[in-house]
């Protein structure tokens, strides 16, 4: 018999059961109280992961891996001399996420934000392993994760407001040109956004600036990173996208009823347009967002099939597009000083993804 298991990747700056933080608030529920408790009450045997909270998809799909199948985190010989950190990470043999993982078992991988790139990846892994870590470490010493075969074991894959094509909030804040004059941004979310700055303390780089995931965020890059990850014809994809956004007539998009902290960047996002430094245009499509994630760029990535989510048909290979949701960036994860309780949501979207298997 197939046993189903639900892991669910936290996204930038989150963090997951191994972590003291999820002890006082978790992840996934916030203050409405651990989602995966409420799950595995109903059926759904659900785990939250803990990944680094600003590493790169692939050091985060390393550690992910290593949690499920409970070994010692292998971030490959190639891949950490290349970027200049260690090879080996923590060791979860003897307390792995989920009780096992093997041929009769199946993962649902749940990912928000740029914990949906990372699944995405570790999915992509599992089948084709990785050339670069195959040509470069010897036959004994490499991980079964770089040697692929493995992605029967993974039935499918659920991005929840995930920048599948990155962000351009990264691009907004590095374009001189763009005229801000004209944008009407509230002084106090001005104020708030200052004042956060503050308590945030200078981040000291360990190993090259390209594996971090705030560098993966950045639009080129993450069509970049795409190059790199398969769609899978076996696994099932969906997403869900997310707007805390209204068009205004003057085509630009503006949040109503979005977390304070997120009404800044909403409104950058909602009226820039213009082009990377890699030429990729960013226009009026890519306006619409949920604070931080352009809705454009959660619906899948670029290129890959997709389609809008048809419960009569849902087919493996091609992304199953969820209708967009109403909410912010923080709205899958139940809210910050809005709750949001939307636990029954998750029972609705689990029990659809479960029906194909």
């Amino acid at each position: 018999m197939v046993k189903t298991f639900f892991v669910f990747v936290h996204g930038l700056s989150g963090w997951g059961s191994y972590d003291k933080e999820h002890l006082w608030i978790p992840y996934w529920g916030m203050r409405n109280g651990d989602l995966m408790g409420f799950l595995s009450k109903n059926g759904f045997e659900s785990y939250a992961a803990s990944v680094a909270p600003e590493g790169s998809a692939w050091d985060r799909a390393c550690e992910l891996y290593a949690q499920i199948a409970g070994l010692r985190v292998d971030y490959g010989k190639v891949h950490s001399e290349k970027n200049g950190h260690s090879r080996f990470g923590r060791d979860f043999t003897g307390h792995a996420l989920i009780p096992s993982w093997d041929d009769d078992t199946r993962l649902v991988l749940i990912g928000h934000s740029f914990g949906g790139t990372t699944i995405r990846l570790l999915a992509s892994m599992l089948k084709n392993g990785v050339h670069e870590e195959r040509e470069g470490t010897a036959e004994e010493e490499l991980s079964l994760l770089f040697k692929g075969g493995l992605s029967h074991r993974v039935h499918s894959v659920i991005a929840l407001a995930s920048p599948m094509n990155g962000t351009s909030i990264y691009d907004i804040l590095k374009d001189p040109d763009f005229d801000w004059s004209k944008v009407k941004i509230p002084w106090w979310s001005t104020l708030l956004a200052r004042l956060s700055a503050k308590k945030v303390h200078t981040k000291t780089f360990d190993r090259e600036r390209s594996d971090y995931a705030d560098h993966e965020m950045n639009i080129d890059n993450a069509l970049e990173l795409n190059k790199r990850i398969e769609t899978l014809p076996e696994v099932y994809y969906f997403s869900v996208p997310y707007s805390c956004c209204l068009k205004q007539a003057d085509g630009t998009y503006r949040p109503k009823g979005a977390e304070p902290f997120l009404v800044r960047t909403a409104i950058k996002i909602g009226a820039y347009s213009g082009y990377t430094k890699g030429g990729f245009h960013i226009d009026e499509g890519w306006r619409d967002n949920d604070g931080l994630v352009n809705t454009i760029s959660a619906r899948a990535p670029l290129g890959e099939p997709s389609r809008p989510f048809d419960s009569h048909d849902v087919k493996p290979g091609i992304w199953n597009v969820i209708p967009e949701m109403k909410g912010d960036h923080v709205f899958p994860q139940g809210g910050i000083i809005y709750r949001h309780n939307k636990k029954e949501l998750y029972i609705k979207l689990l029990k659809m993804v479960t029906a194909q298997i």
